[in-house]
Order: C-alpha cells, then structure tokens, then sequence
C-alpha cells in the first residue's frame, strides 16, 4: 500500500485550495550547516503547501518540519524526503507516480554536518494498520484491528517492528560510511492519537486507538536504543504532541485524522504540527 500512499494523496489534493504556509523565520545570509534531510511521508509533509515541484512524485512540502529546522539554524537544507519512503529507498531507487527518485544517501557528502531522518513506518505497515482500524459503526458491529492482530497469543504489529530494529541499525550505519562527519539525528513518530481516542469524531474504537499508539510507541523506542547503539541521536516528538493528537481541533492539532480538516494528508503532520516538530527538534538541537 505504500507505493499506493502518493497516488491516493496526489487525487485527495484536488479538493483544496492553495492556503498560505506555515510563518517561518527568514533563512540567514550566510548557512552555518550543511543539512540533508532522508525520510518518509511524516517529514515531506504530503499536501501541505507548497509542495516542491522539483520531485513532484514525493510529495514534499517546503514548509515541512526539516525545512523549518534549517530556517531556524541558519542552515543549507538538501530534503530528499519522499512519501511512501522505506528504508531500502535510502539506497536504492524509490519508484513514484512522477518517475524513480534516486537513492535518498546519494545526497550525502564527505562534508553533510548535520544529517535528520525519519523512517520506519512504512516499513512495519503502520499506515495500512491504521487504516483496517477504521469502524464506521459503534461495537459489537464491525472488528477490532487489535484483537484481530493479537490473536492467538501473537501481536503480529509487535513482532514486525521489533524484527525491523537490524534493518534500522544498517541505515545508520551506511549514513555514517557516507557522512563521517555528520551529526545523525533521528526523529520519531509522534503522539497521533489520544488515551481512549474519540470515537466517533475519529471513527477508531477506543482499544484498537490504544493498540495504534501503543505501536508507534513501541516503534519510537526500537529507533531510540538503536540510535544510541550506533552514534545518533533521537529526538521524542511523542511528548511535545500530546494534546495536539487528531481529536483535538483545528488550530491545535498537529495531526491529521481520517478526514482532514487542513492542507495535509490523512494520518500525517499539518502545518502547525510541521512548525511544531521543526522547533522542537531545533530546541533539542
């Protein structure tokens, strides 16, 4: 499904309007670091304006949360961010809807200061969990995505995200080999959905809103102890978001639900969680 994810976002786009990007601080004269930003849909910002036409197929805001990072450091930013991003796209050719993006490590150099990425959710199917999740009818009339996954004494969404923890550590590692001298900074997935969730506002039952969370919790601490495992650093953006998950309203929220009520894809950041990760992650910096 997510080779699907950019196809799905490119026809969702039709029924808004151009708004005006997030406010950002101006970028210095002079950039004090050499930036490159990897990673999947949670930090290209898919439908948030403006989208960079310079790779049409990833779907990648200019205003998403690395770009907001480098306008507050001062920095020259070189985002190979792509939507529908795995880790094997880090380096091999990413197939997308406007053509192949090359590898994403094709963009680092002997000199990258400061390097941030964000994956693994599209390669544990967060995404396509989330979605089986979806009950438009209160219980008992539907399933539990929870119950269905952690049948038989297995949680089949657990045992994808601990076995994915060796493909992450070689990740980082190749970045290392190609950017020495690079601070790795790695950046989790946040606070998407709140104790409980809000059914029906968000049509998720409570227990599969907690099994949801529970596994991108779960995903954020294989990246934290394989981060500091191989030299990086991981920066938590699930304390930061609670209370901007998808039920709180427009205004407040950092994430999109189902039917998003702003510029951005389903499930993802907005604008102003956009602004909100980029500064925190700055402040953490």
């Amino acid at each position: 499904m997510r080779r699907l994810l950019p196809a799905l976002l490119a026809a969702l786009s039709i029924t808004w309007t151009t708004a005006a990007a997030a406010a950002a601080e101006p970028v210095t004269a002079q950039p004090v670091t050499e930036y490159v930003a990897l990673g999947d849909s949670a930090a290209a910002g898919p439908l948030i304006p403006e989208q960079d036409q310079s790779a049409p197929g990833c779907l990648r805001s200019t205003n998403n949360w690395p770009s907001v990072l480098a306008r507050t450091l001062g920095a020259r930013l070189t985002d190979v961010t792509c939507s529908g991003a795995v880790t094997d796209d880090l380096t091999g050719s990413q197939p997308t809807l406007a053509g192949p993006q090359p590898p994403q490590l094709d963009a680092l150099r002997p000199s990258t200061e400061l390097v941030t990425l964000t994956i693994g959710g599209n390669d544990v199917e967060l995404v396509d969990v989330a979605v089986t999740c979806l009950n438009l009818m209160p219980e008992p009339l539907g399933s539990s995505c929870r119950d269905r996954l952690t049948s038989g004494g297995r949680d089949r969404l657990a045992e994808l995200i601990d076995a994915y923890a060796p493909e992450f550590a070689a990740a980082l590692d190749a970045i290392s080999a190609r950017a020495p001298q690079a601070r790795i900074v790695v950046v989790g997935y946040g606070t998407y959905v709140r104790p409980g969730g809000c059914y029906p506002q968000e049509p998720i039952w409570a227990r599969d809103a907690d099994y949801l969370q529970a596994s991108i919790h779960r995903l954020n601490r294989v990246l934290a102890a394989e981060s500091a495992r191989h030299g990086a650093r991981f920066v938590d953006i699930e304390p930061p978001s609670v209370g901007r998950d998808v039920c709180a309203p427009p205004g407040v929220k950092w994430f999109e639900g189902f039917v998003p009520t702003s510029p951005a894809a389903p499930l993802h950041p907005n604008a102003l969680g956009m602004e909100g990760i980029g500064r925190f992650v700055a402040g953490r910096l």
